[in-house]
């Protein structure tokens, strides 16, 4: 029976659904799977998530032996981790704290291969590019097995450390979008274009939703819907701006930012600096029941990230017949395709962006044709049930027997 070590940054985590699921899938289809977590889990977990963490492997729960046993490994093993060592600290791009952060993981990717070598891992499969990449990297060099990873849009765009050698050491790399696939052949040319393979992501269409497409009654309330966490890199201050503007243009709408995080704090006092508290409400993090029911109400759902991969938020709308509106940036146009299913606007742009919301206010009774067409493509290019079943086939064609160097029982 093949069995599988997957690691991720956080793990279980309630805004990352579609690990658990890419692992029941594995599953279903006989393969042994260890979920693992470079960090603690959240503390509130839903009853599935909290099954999924009581075995999650947690590489936080630090056993000092197995910690002194790695640093020994560390000296020991110098000649098969000599090119790590040499590319973290040679590596002159890179800062001198990533650097000395890139040590440290290497001596966490030899106590991972500890806590995993007696599960008779036959590969390793890491989600995201972020430091939980290196770790299981130099994990899969130790046990002498092979390694991949999933690469979504920060990991690849915003934080891409010492992705040159995670990706002339990985087996394969599965990647989300064309954009995406496209950037890592530019960006690192060395790269055999045969690893670098796209599966999409995708949501559950569920029942036909297009009881929602009812016209709404010309110059009615506009409510507007984000889905997405408070940080940064969403840039709901660009949003809540543009409240300001479709306000003072006399355009009645209403928005709701269902999502949590460390920006809360700052976006709440933009919104009385602008004088929204009518207009904007911050519903928090939402289950998916309540979620439901937001885009149910939902006349037009946003996004204002700065950067993405494909965002799911934006697959569940269409999947729901709702009309959406995000920047044309990364792999969005792949899944919105501007007037046809959906509409983009020039990323940074506020007059951009408040001119599309006020056509789609005005087009309320005609953009069935449109939220039509989002549904429909959702279901061909963004169904959960079969990217699901194409990432798994990929994984399972991909995986091979021990190779390279010590089986487990020699460390």
């Amino acid at each position: 029976m093949t069995t599988v070590a997957y690691l991720t940054n956080q793990f279980p985590s309630p805004v990352e659904s579609y690990v658990m699921q890419e692992i029941k899938e594995l599953r279903r289809r006989g393969v042994t799977v260890i979920p693992c977590s470079a960090r603690h889990c959240p503390a509130v977990l839903d009853s599935e998530l909290k099954g999924f963490a009581a075995e999650t492997v947690c590489m936080q729960s630090l056993r000092l032996e197995l910690l002194i046993y790695a640093a020994v490994l560390c000296v020991l093993k110098f000649p098969v981790l000599s090119n790590f060592y040499r590319h973290a600290l040679l590596e002159r791009n890179e800062p001198l704290g990533r650097r000395l952060r890139a040590l440290l993981h290497t001596w966490l990717g030899v106590y991972y291969a500890l806590l995993i070598k007696r599960s008779g891992v036959d590969h390793i499969h890491v989600h995201h590019g972020y430091f939980a990449s290196w770790i299981s990297m130099v994990a899969a060099r130790i046990l002498g097995i092979d390694f991949s990873m999933t690469l979504h849009g920060s990991d690849l765009l915003l934080h891409a450390a010492y992705l040159d050698i995670k990706l002339e050491y990985c087996k394969f790399c599965v990647t989300i979008s064309e954009f995406n696939r496209k950037h890592i052949l530019e960006r690192y040319p060395t790269v055999r274009p045969d690893k670098v393979l796209v599966r999409r992501m995708g949501v559950d269409p569920g029942a036909n939703n297009l009881f929602a497409l009812k016209p709404s009654r010309e110059n009615t309330t506009l409510l507007m819907l984000a889905v997405g966490r408070l940080h940064p890199i969403k840039d709901h201050a660009f949003l809540i701006r543009a409240c300001r503007l479709l306000k003072s243009r006399e355009v009645p709408f209403e928005c709701e930012i269902a999502g949590d995080g460390p920006e809360r704090a700052s976006i709440e006092k933009l919104i009385c600096d602008l004088d929204l508290q009518a207009e904007v409400r911050l519903a928090g993090h939402l289950s998916r029941q309540p979620l439901e029911a937001c885009y149910a109400r939902a006349g037009l759902v946003v996004l204002t990230s700065r950067s993405e991969g494909i965002p799911m938020a934006l697959m569940e709308a269409m999947a729901h017949g709702k009309p959406v509106l995000a920047p044309a940036i990364t792999g969005i146009p792949e899944l919105v395709l501007d007037g046809k299913n959906g509409f983009l606007y020039r990323a940074g742009s506020l007059e951009d962006f408040v001119s599309r919301v006020e056509f789609v206010h005005h087009s309320q009774p005609t953009l069935n044709p449109i939220s039509r067409s989002a549904r429909e493509h959702v279901l061909q290019h963004f169904n959960r049930e079969k990217n699901l079943a194409a990432f798994c086939d990929l994984l399972l064609k991909h995986i091979t027997a021990k190779h390279i160097h010590p089986s487990p029982e020699h460390l």
